[in-house]
């Protein structure tokens, strides 16, 4: 079978920089339908579709329940997977299609449809698209980095690199999604039109599969299951033996470090869905300047992509955990700053939205690697697998965050007036919609930020403990 990846099946050794590559491009391809759905998703259902945001807002929530139950049926199929491409690798294969297919048909809300009907569609395509495919997409693909490696190094330098090319997915959003609308709308008025997202879609998620097939084919996975690990690498320190979902469920949630790591995944994928949507109704409604959405949203993009070149070398002296808590630092006072002094000109904006690039880079470079390190650090406490609930639950509180944040940014513009109809009308928001946009764009995830470097500050020592134990085998 053909395949990039590096030719050894050794769990500690090195991986080639073709398959480092490889399994970065996977987190390039999803990320470019997952940012257009948290930056584009309620804009199109507001000022296309024409409906209510508060609505659309309490959907996004309701919805998070099945997300939470995906997540555990997915993790546990992952880790009772047995297939030749390996437990992550085989779901991406399957998955990928249907991911851009149903993608496309949420962007597609039947325009004939009564106006209740059309929120029945919504619910069931949304959920269709985030609990079933984006969930078989998600929890594969950050099982992979355990079932890899077990090298500690080479696996922070996946998530390192799978940031990279996240990022660089954004990057591409954010410098093609408007344009290519403004270039398929049928409106002189508005880009929000049907046919210019339709088009618009089917580009990305053509891209999107294509992408996800390079991505399988340039990976190998090299742990399995505690029994073949055992054979081919006399058992690796990263194998465990198979527990029912009960017992594994319990042994993730006496591990400490993970529910820490869980916990601030949440909060961090909940403050980038704040500054995802912010940059689309900023530049609408605060610049009155769609034009401008590029530098706002790249300005974050390209210095989260530019930082992440320089984090191995710091993980690499300082350790994932201290490169993951200074980012949390820069992050804030991005926010901080953007609150206070963001309105004073176009450059100071742009200062302010590098350093919170800056901080999601160094942190989200750490973050798949640290999760790695603390089910492996469960393992050794319990000897349960936990790999593929272990990031399920990541994946879930991921979800949760994007899921939830998608909401209380709806549910608060609603609460401040906000009317997607007025738009068509030329007629402006009203100013306390403003000041909401301001407030979810930077205090709240300020504040939500600073309380995660404390709680991880205090309480997050697993690279220490793990070290010790390692230690001591």
């Amino acid at each position: 079978m053909f395949s990039l990846a590096s030719k050894h099946n050794d769990p500690n050794a090195s991986l080639a920089w073709s398959e480092r590559i490889g399994y970065g491009t996977g987190g390039f391809a999803f990320n470019m339908i997952n940012g257009i759905i948290g930056s584009f998703l309620t804009i199109y259902f507001t000022s296309t579709v024409g409906l209510n945001a508060g609505i659309i807002a309490t959907i996004f929530a309701v919805s998070k329940i099945f997300d939470g139950i995906s997540d555990v049926i997915v993790g546990r199929m992952v880790d009772r997977t047995k297939s030749k491409l390996g437990k992550g690798r085989s779901w991406l294969l399957r998955i990928c299609i249907p991911f851009g297919i149903t993608t496309m048909l949420l962007f597609f809300v039947p325009q004939n449809f009564p106006e209740m009907a059309q929120y029945v569609y919504i619910f069931l395509m949304y959920n269709i698209v985030n609990a079933v495919c984006l969930t078989g997409m998600l929890v594969p693909y950050y099982s992979m980095i355990s079932l890899m490696t077990a090298n500690p190094y080479e696996r922070g330098f996946l998530g390192n690199i799978q940031q990279i090319f996240q990022t660089l997915g954004n990057v591409v959003v954010n410098s093609t999604f408007v344009t290519l609308l403004g270039i398929f709308t049928s409106s002189t008025e508005t880009i929000y039109t049907q046919r210019a997202f339709t088009i618009t879609m089917l580009i990305y998620c053509i891209a999107m599969i294509v992408i996800t097939f390079f991505s399988v084919f340039s990976t190998k996975e090299r742990i399995h299951s505690a029994e073949s690990a055992e054979e081919d690498t006399q058992k690796s320190a990263s194998a465990g033996r198979e527990a029912g979902t009960w017992e594994t469920v319990k042994a993730l949630f006496k591990n400490k470090y993970w529910v820490i790591v869980t916990v601030a995944s949440f909060v961090v994928f909940f403050v980038i869905i704040m500054y995802a949507m912010g940059n689309v109704y900023y530049c609408q409604y605060v610049l009155y300047d769609m034009g401008q959405y590029s530098w706002v949203s790249n300005s974050i993009s390209i210095a989260q992509f530019a930082v992440m070149f320089v984090t191995p070398a710091f993980m690499k002296k300082f350790g994932k955990t201290a490169v993951y808590e200074a980012g949390m630092v820069v992050m804030g006072l991005g926010f901080l700053g953007f609150a206070v002094f963001g309105g004073s000109s176009t450059i100071v904006m742009i200062i302010f939205n590098v350093l919170k690039g800056c901080g999601v880079g160094m942190a989200g470079g750490m973050a798949l690697g640290m999760v790695a390190d603390t089910i492996t650090y469960g393992t050794k406490k319990t000897g349960i697998d936990t790999v593929g609930l272990g990031n399920a639950g990541v994946s879930a509180a991921q979800k949760i965050g994007l899921g939830l944040g998608t909401a209380v940014f709806g549910w608060v513009l609603n609460g401040a007036g906000y009317d997607g109809s007025l738009d068509a009308q030329g007629i402006a928001q009203p100013e306390s919609v403003s000041t909401a946009i301001n407030f979810l764009y930077n205090w709240l995830p300020f504040i939500m930020v600073i309380a995660i470097f404390v709680l991880m500050v205090i309480l997050y020592h697993c690279e220490r403990d793990l070290k010790k134990m390692e230690a001591a085998e």
